[in-house]
């Protein structure tokens, strides 16, 4: 059983989300863990904090300057037109190798949470399943049997990569590679699919709102969003402030990704009555990438 309720309007510290990690995780094990105690984070906030803050706000846009300047080859390519192409090209096989290392170190959470997929099967004993932002693939060896899968990415040369997982998974149900937008899926109907998969994909959309809009949508009534989901370090934080230096150029090279993202806000306003997720550290320290949400959310 997930966390219930394991949110809040601010993230934790390092410290509070690395501690928990250390607990054995609901998500992985159904034991209790201790809840940080959120009321710390509503301390008024001292001089010192508010002095540190702005000297953070000052900082970024010379530092964002001076990143800009050692990628310049990169805004320009941006600027004309041509990054773009480029990137939609060589990121599939970018994600093809941080997704192996990323199941590596995730392996028995993902495996426990999408456990709970086989619980929504229905009379004809399959799950539609829909991965949204589905990439590689990276995902599929994770689900059990009888799900009937549908795929959507906007970029169409991940479907090589699909192709391959699929053929790896054979207790999977391949229906369709859908090119398209999170924000407009109107090749889906409505109450479609019993549940939608969201991994690693918030952070590069163009609208979070609209893509969580649709995801509900298509879910049908008591269908259920997994997600796992890098967000933005704790305000204040020196992390966060590089994370705002790196973004501008990080969203180049990252097809769109945004370190910044307070994701849980918009999982938590998007119409689910039943939230539950759990922080993680990121599983990749030598990224700008900040801490991580997994969790899922009933329709």
């Amino acid at each position: 059983m997930l966390l219930e309720e394991f949110y809040t309007h601010t993230p934790p510290s390092k410290e509070t989300y690395q501690a928990a990690s250390r607990e054995q995780s609901p998500i992985v094990g159904g034991k209790e863990t201790c809840l940080p105690d959120w009321a710390e984070a509503k301390k008024p906030v001292s001089r010192y904090t508010l002095s540190r803050a702005g000297t953070m706000d000052m900082l970024v846009p010379f530092l964002q300057l001076l990143v800009l300047i050692l990628t310049l080859p990169l805004h320009l390519l941006a600027l004309l037109g041509f990054w773009q192409p480029m990137c939609k090209t060589y990121f599939p096989y970018v994600m093809a190798t941080l997704a192996k290392r990323a199941n590596k170190k995730m392996e028995s959470k993902k495996r426990e949470l999408f456990s709970h997929i086989k619980d929504l099967k229905g009379t004809s004993g399959k799950v539609a399943l829909l991965e949204l932002g589905c990439g590689t693939g990276a995902n599929f060896q994770f689900y059990p049997a009888d799900c009937q899968i549908t795929c959507v990415d906007p970029n169409p040369n991940f479907e090589t990569f699909l192709t391959k997982s699929m053929a790896e998974n054979k207790h999977l149900q391949y229906e369709r590679f859908v090119v398209a937008y999170g924000e407009d899926m109107k090749q889906l109907a409505d109450s479609s699919m019993d549940v939608v998969v969201c991994t690693l994909v918030l952070c590069s959309v163009q609208s979070p709102k609209k893509v969580l809009q649709e995801v509900h949508r298509v879910l049908r009534p008591g269908g259920l969003l997994f997600f796992w989901e890098h967000v933005a370090e704790p305000r204040g934080s020196w992390a966060f402030l590089f994370q705002r230096v790196f973004e501008p150029t990080w969203k180049h090279i990252g097809d769109g990704c945004h370190l910044t993202r307070e994701t849980w806000k918009d999982i938590e306003k998007a119409g689910f009555f039943n939230v539950q997720m759990e922080w993680q550290p990121s599983p990749f320290k030598w990224l700008p990438v900040g801490p991580h949400i997994m969790g899922k959310a009933v329709k």
